[in-house]
């Protein structure tokens, strides 16, 4: 996209790189605690990952960065492994970016970009509210001035009450400040970059009044300069935990990307090649590991930033990278005063945007199913922790999804008086069943998992019937796919059938179910043992001529198909 750029967009696109470089600089800083890393490592993680993005990426606006969701997952997963050790926290830190971007990249080869459906809507904002909820509980103890003993979240909400007393007047006062301040300027001055302009005005009153001598907590003196680049060592006690957690973050941070880059390809009009965006998250990961950073995803505020002020081209993270390593090289002397109860009104104003309780308002009324997992999300995310909550949404997303395939929604059909078109029974009250002929939808594929259940429904409701049944039509439309279980479950559901003096029918899919049946070797059995109808209606006209096909015992099945057949093709040429 960069050899072949329009000249015609560079202010454009030089405007919304210095937008987005004045957000990303507070933000990465902020996140960087989050992530538990020193505040320097949010801003190396801000510059050659975006560089990278932009020579690989296919959204023309997405900003990648550290994301909030993304450093709580780093947080949470790191912590017990590195257990107090920073030099090891760092290790595995960088060792997680590499591993998630080799994840990206292989998920790339093998054109798995797919994978980013699988994170319905609910789980999606059950895993952000979760987050969101997770993020804000765990600052508090920063923007007041106390320390939290417990790590998870029941532990702290029983232990909030006992720390509150312990608060420090200053940092909560710096704290608050900070927060209020954010709030005013985004309402009255929405185009300044809020969360530079209040943290600017923190760190200058820490320093105006000589505070970091009153026990507030600044970020400190940071290295100045570019990072060093080096390449990432993979502690190996830790091998197994950190794959897990890297397809964990692959599949995460590419679905947050991808809906991000989406959502805005769909205002600008273009499309996203979601393979492509696989590999260059993974380059941009792989570069995030090597300067020393770590994992980062699509950040939806900066790339709203970049949208907002025009950007066009992923120019506008060049100029973004180039402004960040810029500021790291002359400004760092300043950022040194930056309180860190500031950091903590930055993080949880951010944590805010992760909140949409409206989206589980839709969910209820749009399905009890689908908000009972988004419930489940947030709880197990906000209280077991991010990547075993969100685990554990995935796995009861897919059971309910197996249970959906092993129990579809089947239906019975019926007809109007007076009309040949068929119709649930269910949803339509007036219509009425066909005496002596029961007609059968079974709305889903039939494989291995379903097959036994739908021989055991159908014989039930034949034997359950109100009045005799003589046919059973089987309308085969709804499904689409069918494998050996499949055949022989119908096969034996003829013969039960036959048994009990009912004739079975297959009416719908002609073609394609004569085609399945000749490659498991079964076409002959079927044409002989099985009437086959191209619709329902042709299966219902050939059943209303059961008396005189009462009288022709001796007709085999095949011979009556083709008889109906000819019947059908006369009526049409007619």
């Amino acid at each position: 996209m960069l050899l072949n750029y329009p000249r015609d967009c560079w202010r454009q696109d030089l405007l919304a790189g210095l937008s987005v470089a004045s957000v990303a600089l507070p933000v990465g800083v902020a996140y960087a605690q989050l992530a538990g890393m020193s505040p320097i490592a949010g801003l190396y993680a801000s510059i050659l990952p975006m560089v990278a993005y932009a020579l690989f990426g296919s959204s023309r606006q997405l900003i990648v960065g550290p994301d909030a969701a993304t450093c709580a997952m780093v947080a949470s997963t790191l912590l017990p492994m590195a257990a107090g050790q920073p030099e090891l926290y760092i290790s595995l830190s960088v060792a997680l970016a590499l591993i998630t971007g080799l994840f990206c990249l292989l998920a790339s080869r093998f054109k798995l970009g797919f994978l980013a459906d699988f994170l319905s809507p609910p789980i999606l904002a059950g895993f952000l509210n979760g987050v969101a909820i997770s993020i804000a509980l765990g600052q508090l103890g920063k923007l007041l001035g106390f320390t939290f003993h417990k790590h998870d979240f029941i532990g702290r909400i029983i232990e909030l009450p006992d720390r509150l007393p312990e608060l420090h007047p200053g940092t909560a006062l710096i704290g608050l400040g900070t927060l209020l301040a954010i709030q005013i300027i985004k309402r009255l001055l929405p185009k300044l970059p809020t969360a530079l302009v209040a943290m600017g005005l923190a760190g200058l009153i820490i320093f105006s009044l000589n505070l970091q001598n009153a026990g507030i907590a600044i970020i400190g003196l940071l290295p100045a300069g570019l990072p060093t680049l080096h390449w990432p060592t993979i502690p190996r006690t830790h091998l197994g935990e950190l794959l897990g957690a890297g397809a964990g973050l692959a599949l995460i941070s590419f679905s947050s990307a991808i809906l991000t880059a989406r959502s805005f390809a769909a205002k600008n009009r273009y499309e996203i090649d979601a393979d492509r965006e696989f590999t260059a998250l993974g380059m941009a990961n792989i570069a995030a590991a090597f300067s020393q950073g770590f994992v980062i995803s699509g950040a939806d505020s900066r790339t709203a930033v970049n949208n907002n002020a025009g950007g066009k081209t992923q120019m506008v993270s060049m100029v973004a990278a180039a402004s960040i390593a810029i500021a790291i090289a002359l400004f760092t002397t300043p950022l040194q005063y930056v309180p860190i109860a500031a950091l903590a009104a930055v993080l949880i104003t951010a944590s805010f945007g992760l909140m949409s309780f409206a989206n589980f308002i839709y969910f209820r009324q749009a399905s009890r199913g689908e908000y009972g997992i988004a419930i489940l999300t947030l709880i197990g995310v906000a209280c077991v922790g991010v990547m075993q909550g969100m685990l554990f949404a995935v796995l009861i997303a897919t059971l309910r999804l197996l249970v959906k395939l092993a129990r579809p929604h089947e239906s019975l059909l019926g007809v109007y008086p007076n009309k040949n078109s068929f119709h649930d029974l269910s949803h339509h009250p007036d219509a009425v069943p066909i005496n002596g002929m029961l007609v059968y939808r079974f709305d889903a594929s039939l494989n291995f998992f379903n097959a036994n259940y739908f021989r055991q429904r159908v014989l039930s409701l034949t034997d359950g019937a109100k009045t005799k049944v003589v046919w059973v039509v089987l309308d085969t439309v709804p499904i689409n796919q069918i494998d050996i279980a499949g055949i022989e479950a119908v096969i034996i559901l003829q013969r039960d059938l036959k048994e009990r003096g009912i004739t079975l029918a297959l009416a719908g899919r002609k073609k394609q179910t004569e085609f399945i049946a000749a490659r498991h070797h079964k076409l002959d059995e079927l044409q002989a043992n099985f009437l086959i109808f191209s619709s329902v209606k042709q299966a219902y006209r050939a059943f209303r001529q059961q008396v005189s096909i009462r009288t022709e015992t001796k007709q085999t099945a095949a011979q009556l198909t083709l008889r109906w057949q000819a019947e059908e093709n006369e009526a049409a040429q007619n």
